[in-house]
């Protein structure tokens, strides 16, 4: 299923789960990113966007929460940019019994400037946080963040995240030029995480 606003793909399904796309704003624009290649798309889906969904786009959008492994947060932009859209999405898929996982580059408390762990601990059930670099010479490499400190910043989430939410994946991308994907999982295993091992070219 798709819904087609403004030409916009706002929900769209791959495998068993049912993905919501809230943002084509990112605090970071990595070298290795379909969108800064030249594509958005993911599968058969067109995830470009003109404008910042509301939850009133999104939620009658959800469906059956029943029929789904999972709601996920993500598309080409970071979810937690569109902050409101997501927490009041999430709230009302865990009232209706669904999960959800958000997709996130780890720097929402620095982009925000306060810690919104605690808001996505009260209707988030899992996260995946991109870190796709054992350090921040090669972060910045890869990664190329607008915000300053974000190497910093996405260390200190990943070390947080597990005290309001259990379930927390962060992967590495093999095949960036550098990157030490032992290293990595180093730094994951050290912060309490799940580690996910991510390969160069697989989107979605």
């Amino acid at each position: 299923m798709t819904n087609q606003t403004s030409a916009a793909t706002l929900v769209y399904d791959i495998h068993d789960s049912r993905y919501l796309n809230i943002t084509g704003r990112c605090t970071l624009r990595c070298r290795f990113c379909p969108k800064n290649n030249g594509s958005k798309q993911v599968h058969q889906y067109q995830l470009a966007l003109d404008h910042q969904p509301t939850a009133d786009e999104i939620i009658p959008l959800l469906g059956d929460v029943h029929q789904y492994a999972e709601y996920v947060f993500c598309g080409y932009g970071e979810p937690t940019l569109n902050l409101a859209t997501l927490l009041t999405v999430a709230t009302e898929i865990k009232q209706r019994g669904g999960r959800v996982r958000v997709n996130t580059d780890g720097l929402g408390n620095l982009f925000h400037r306060r810690n919104i762990l605690p808001e996505l601990g009260q209707c988030v059930d899992a996260l995946s946080v991109s870190l796709n670099a054992q350090n921040e010479q090669l972060y910045l490499q890869h990664c190329m963040p607008k915000l300053k400190g974000s190497w910093q910043a996405v260390n200190d989430f990943i070390r947080l995240a597990p005290q309001y939410i259990a379930d927390v994946q962060v992967s590495a991308i093999d095949g960036l030029e550098g990157v030490d994907i032992a290293a990595c999982r180093a730094i994951v295993d050290a912060a309490g995480c799940g580690f996910k091992h991510r390969h160069l070219g697989l989107v979605g």
